[in-house]
């Protein structure tokens, strides 16, 4: 019994100098992390993006990888970036000069020559913005690069603003993974459609980024996005469905930006299958659907109902209110179109029941939920109509064009202010985002006009005779502008998301830790 007393005392002395000796390590552990601590911050984005190439694909500007020579500033105005200044020498000529300083990721300097290099690289490696830029011939000499376009071109200079527009150096290698480009970060390791691991360029021309490392993470789930920001999994998670939206809003450590976007929500009309080709059926169609039913039972207010392509905030956009719902009034041009129904309530033409295919996608969240509503009021009215969810929508879509009929889809439509490129690239025949194969002579025409128009009043004239003539054509069914719906921790300062949805990782956002 009296050994007891000594190894109580033995024991506690012994526990005292683990305690003090794990202390102190503690603390040497702790100074050391101080120092070394990086700043990271996580975004979760929607689509997930097979390529880094800025040339075809539009992560590597907005996750701050590469810049373009133009850009949007908040306003929507186009402001210096990579040019510090331009010139517009005559109809066809535009001359940049390109900021003095300006280094690739690797050290190399960005001249008028680099510029010219990069620009080469994507007219021979990117048919759609070949056609977009409409380049005729390219020089450069020092800091200054010339562009001569192959016809009288206005909108010359707001098309550089696409992110495809990006300099890039264009004899490097590995472009689709690792891009050597000029922006505050560059790429340390990429996994196609899951994520992208970008470290800090410490050279970046316009002030070294206060983050050190940014992990961009895909996910087409919005709920999955939803719960990997309320986890802190994620910082910024973005195109958040509007029904996970109360649990983030009663979070102190999270807020949620709604940002009115230059976005709309449609339906697309496949032109090569005969059914849809009668103007009497996509009219039915159109009225089928409620716009009101959408922005508040879909959208949760979270949206503006639409009468045509853009935002009636635009000057040059349709002042008229959207289309009402009126099942009745679809079913007269359905049967002026030669359909009735069957006892079963089918509507039948020639012994054919007016079926459908519908294709969405879940990038966008919202999209698969006005899918089910359409196919809800079709139901209604004897159309047959099968949803078919496509993993790439826009692969899906030019690939196998007889594979679908209709499709939820969403674009930019006035993404540098003006409409003359929705209506490029999505009307006229060889537009890159017509996978629908629209094709209206008059339409085609005002575009064509529009596209060699300067005055900005003409402009908006021209711009307001093509939405006309597309609300009576009906090539879509323009159902609403909905807002930008971000979550965002707390954490994160000096940072809000634009409308255009084009600069996503800044030099400028930072963290607390």
């Amino acid at each position: 019994m009296f050994k007891k007393p000594i190894y109580l005392a033995i024991f506690s002395i012994l526990l005292l100098l683990f305690v003090t000796a794990c202390s102190n390590q503690g603390q040497e552990s702790t100074g050391e992390s101080n120092d070394s601590v990086k700043k990271q911050l996580t975004l979760l984005f929607s689509f997930g993006s097979t390529t880094l190439d800025p040339h075809q694909d539009w992560m590597g500007v907005r996750a701050g990888i590469a810049e373009t020579l133009v850009k949007l500033d908040e306003g929507l105005s186009i402001q210096p970036w990579l040019a510090e200044s331009w010139e517009q020498v005559d109809e066809k000529t535009w001359s940049f000069k390109i900021r003095e300083g300006v280094t690739f990721h690797d050290g190399t300097p960005v001249d008028g020559e680099a510029v010219k290099a990069s620009f080469e690289r994507l007219v021979e490696n990117n048919e759609a913005m070949a056609s977009t830029l409409k380049i005729e011939s390219i020089e450069a000499k020092e800091q200054e690069v010339t562009f001569v376009t192959q016809e009288v071109y206005p909108a010359f200079l707001s098309e550089l603003v696409h992110t495809n527009a990006a300099v890039i150096k264009a004899d490097a290698e590995n472009i689709a993974e690792r891009p050597i480009a000029t922006g505050p970060f560059q790429v340390a390791d990429f996994t196609p459609e899951s994520e992208a691991v970008l470290e800090k360029y410490p050279d970046y021309w316009d002030g070294e980024a206060k983050i050190d490392e940014v992990i961009v993470k895909f996910n087409e789930d919005g709920n999955v996005r939803a719960l990997a920001l309320q986890s802190g999994e994620a910082d910024i998670a973005y195109h958040l469905p509007s029904e996970s939206l109360e649990p983030i809003e009663a979070d102190e450590q999270l807020r949620v930006e709604s940002v009115p976007s230059l976005r709309t929500h449609f339906l697309l009309y496949q032109q090569k299958n005969p059914v849809l080709q009668d103007v009497n059926v996509r009219k039915a169609l159109d009225l089928m659907i409620d716009r009101e039913v959408v922005v508040n039972d879909i959208m949760n207010g979270h949206a503006t109902a639409a009468n045509g392509p853009f935002n009636a905030d635009f000057a040059f956009a349709d002042g008229a209110q959207a289309s009402e719902y009126d099942p009745a009034q679809a079913e007269e041009l359905l049967k002026k179109a030669g359909y009735e129904k069957n006892a079963e309530g089918t509507l039948m033409k020639d012994g054919k029941a007016l079926t459908l295919t519908l294709a969405t996608y879940q990038g966008r969240p919202e999209l698969p939920l006005m899918a089910q509503y359409f196919q809800s009021e079709a139901a209604k009215l004897g159309i047959s109509v099968e949803i078919v969810t496509a993993e790439n929508i826009d692969s899906f879509l030019w690939e196998q064009p007889d594979n679908w009929d209709i499709v939820t889809y969403s674009n930019l439509t006035a993404p540098r202010g003006d409409g003359g490129y929705f209506l490029n690239v999505a009307y006229l025949p060889e537009g890159s985002l017509n996978p629908g194969s629209i094709n209206i002579g008059e339409l085609n025409d005002v575009t064509k006009k529009l596209n060699g128009t300067a005055d900005a009043d003409e402009r908006i004239s021209l711009q307001k005779q093509a939405v006309q003539i597309i609300q009576e054509e009906v090539p879509q069914s323009f159902m609403v502008h909905p807002h930008i719906i971000v979550g965002v921790n707390e954490r994160v300062t000096n940072w809000s998301p634009g409308s255009e949805e084009y600069y996503l990782i800044t030099n400028k956002m930072d963290v607390t830790q």
